[in-house]
Formats: C-alpha cells, sequence, structure tokens
C-alpha cells in the first residue's frame, strides 16, 4: 500500500509582555518564508491604527503590509492562496480566532501568532491562552523590566483606565517583571499618570 504524503500544517504562538519583541519575532519568521519561497499574507485588528492603518508596525519601526480585519471568519476567505499565515496583535480577537487556527493547519497551513498572553491585570487575554494550549510551537519571549532591568513578562499600564482593551505606547505602558509590577506606583523613580 503506497503511503499518501500529506502537507502538514501547525500552529505557532509567540506571546509575552509589550515591547518583547513579539512582532519582530513574528515579521522575522514571515521574512525567512518569503525567503524560502512560500506564498505570506499578515493580518491585524482593524482597530490597531497606532503606526499604520494597513502594515504591521513592530514598536523599533520593523513594518510589513497587513489586511487588517474585524472578524477572524475574513482570515479564511483571504487565506486560500497562502502558504504561511500571520497574525498580529491576536489577543484583540474574538475567541473565533482558534477555531480558524485550528482550521488553517488542518488546511496545511503554518500559523503564526504574536500576541499578548496577559493583559494589565495578568489576566488571561483573548484567544492567546486557549491558542496556547493548541499550538505545536510556543515562545515566550521578554522585555526589560522599566524599573530593575531585569527580565519582564507584564506590560504595566501607567494610567489609570479599567478596561481590559487600550491601545498605547510607551507612554501608557511599561514592561515590568513580577516584583516590579507587584510595587505598582510604589516602585522607585515610578511616574505614573494618575489619569482616569
Amino acid at each position: 500500500m503506497d503511503e499518501i504524503l500529506r502537507n502538514t500544517g501547525w500552529i505557532e504562538v509567540i506571546c509575552g509582555s509589550m515591547f518583547s519583541g513579539k512582532t519582530e519575532e513574528l515579521l522575522r519568521r514571515m521574512r525567512r518564508a518569503e525567503i524560502a519561497k512560500q506564498r505570506t499574507v499578515i493580518f491585524k485588528p482593524l482597530m490597531d491604527t497606532r503606526f499604520s492603518k494597513d502594515e504591521v508596525v513592530s514598536h523599533s519601526h520593523m513594518r510589513s503590509p497587513s489586511l487588517p480585519i474585524e472578524d477572524p471568519a475574513e482570515i479564511l476567505s483571504h487565506s486560500k492562496k497562502y502558504d504561511v499565515i500571520g497574525i498580529d496583535e491576536g489577543q484583540f480577537f474574538s475567541e473565533k480566532l482558534v477555531e480558524v487556527c485550528e482550521r488553517l493547519a488542518d488546511k496545511g497551513k503554518r500559523v503564526i501568532i504574536a500576541g499578548l498572553d496577559q493583559d494589565f491585570q495578568k489576566q488571561p487575554f483573548g484567544p492567546i491562552p486557549a491558542l496556547l494550549a493548541k499550538a505545536e510551537y510556543i515562545t515566550k519571549t521578554h522585555a526589560i523590566c522599566a524599573v530593575c532591568g531585569n527580565p519582564a513578562n507584564i506590560s504595566y499600564r501607567k494610567i489609570r483606565k479599567v478596561s481590559q482593551i487600550m491601545l498605547g505606547g510607551d507612554a501608557e505602558y511599561e514592561p515590568r517583571c513580577r516584583s516590579c509590577y507587584n510595587l505598582g506606583d510604589k516602585s522607585p523613580g515610578n511616574k505614573t499618570e494618575k489619569n482616569k
């Protein structure tokens, strides 16, 4: 009996705090896929217009064209002709993203998702924790703690706003290690704004 060779798809998740290089790692992997002559596409949330409406842009200003979408189901219809599908800021999508990524991987696609695994209150964020359970490959990135210089894996919000989703950059967030996060406003040299 002849064996049938099949294209094997899989899911990769790149997670960590803000400023830890998640988007840079996503763009690096996508670039390597392009060098290997694979067809690539990157999706991002429609709501993320911080740096560009139609590009994925890292905090270090690396960039690549992207398709902004609102509903994860849109990824299925836009990715048929691609081999490698990148998804940035995965935490901002609905839980439907998990099913979409599974369907793509089942069809032989390589799916790479970058996103925050925790919100600013150290709680699981969006579909990323479920994707971690489904992924074949996981990379946890770390930033440098803005207070003490140790490895950081928590995004500390410097502005007093309680909603889970708040787009921002270094004016609103800073990376912190567990100890400095727990110090909150009492950390040495803290300049937290008292805005609501």
